[in-house]
């Protein structure tokens, strides 16, 4: 088995050669799909990369809303998502058509809406925002306004917490893998490694984000461990980051709070079909132009922010 993958791994390096192409891949990716990308990151992380990068094919390794920034930042190039049915129920939670009506409903408002939406999503929305600096970003909105958050609640209250005077009104969305996890489960985490300091995502439960030494997106995860005495660290997010972790930290221990944070859409890309996206130069993802001008101003304006 371990022959096999080294050997498609192989293959896909050379085919990348061949086509120009750059791979992209989340966190939460496989690990041996992290193993053969060019960047590996989280999706403000990717978002930059993905503006950045000279290349002709971006090979994108993460969900749909993902492969769709790419393309809002980069239509001079291909962009390529292995698996189209990699979705983000979360994404789904928020439409076009119920932004508007909520936004007219409110009237005078800004609407910050989370990466985790459709291209369409940020096409009516005023500025966008990751879990990495989703508290700069409102931050540096002008403090009278009202804001529509959309669609993640727990990372709307996370914030809310910053900026207990501001109106922050939130829309009921949610990632479900970070919402199956209960304070339970970090309880008994902590009763197996007692010592382990626990980090938590900003997508969690607040009475989760209660229980973290710290809450961090998953590359702020990656910078909390360097700083840490601790040796041990239950991580309240989805198992993918382990591997990045201890392969930076292979002195530490790393441990999941939970059997169920795994994102069944993120595993659904595999080396297999990596390989085929380059050899096919498909499955391509594409904005409709109006979406895409509009989408880009919203994510623009986060990456002007240099938050």
């Amino acid at each position: 088995m371990a022959e096999a993958v080294r050997e498609l791994q192989e293959a896909i390096g050379r085919l990348k050669r061949e086509r120009e192409a750059v791979i992209l891949a989340h966190y939460y990716q496989r690990p041996e799909v992290q193993d053969v990308a060019d960047y590996v990151g989280d999706s403000l992380e990717l978002s930059r990369q993905a503006a950045q990068i000279r290349a002709k094919v971006l090979v994108f390794c993460g969900v749909h809303f993902m492969a769709e920034t790419a393309a809002i930042l980069s239509p001079d190039k291909k962009v390529l998502l292995p698996d189209l049915t990699a979705g983000c129920p979360m994404a789904d939670m928020a439409t076009p058509e119920a932004v508007r009506a909520r936004r007219e409903a409110l009237g005078d408002c800004l609407v910050v809406c989370y990466v985790n939406t459709s291209a369409a999503v940020k096409a009516e929305s005023d500025v966008a925002c990751t879990s990495a600096n989703a508290v700069e970003v409102v931050g540096k909105l002008p403090s009278e306004s009202t804001i529509l958050f959309i669609p993640d609640r727990n990372l709307g209250l996370y914030v809310k917490r910053f900026y207990p005077d501001r109106e922050i009104v939130l829309w009921e969305g949610y990632c479900w893998v970070h919402e199956h996890v209960t304070p339970v489960h970090v309880r008994k985490a902590l009763e197996a490694h007692p010592g382990a300091e626990v980090l938590v995502h900003p997508e969690c439960r607040p009475e989760v984000i209660d229980m973290g030494h710290a809450v961090a997106s998953t590359s702020g995860m990656l910078r909390y461990v360097a700083q840490s005495p601790a040796r041990e660290f239950i991580v309240v997010t989805e198992k993918g980051l382990l591997h990045q972790l201890r392969k930076a930290y292979p002195d530490r221990r790393f441990y999941s709070a939970s059997p169920c944070l795994v994102c069944p859409d993120m595993k659904k890309i595999t080396l297999k079909k990596v390989y085929r996206a380059l050899v096919d130069l498909k499955p391509q993802i594409e904005v409709p132009p109006a979406i895409r001008e509009r989408a880009h101003r919203t994510v623009e304006r986060m990456l002007d922010l240099k938050v």
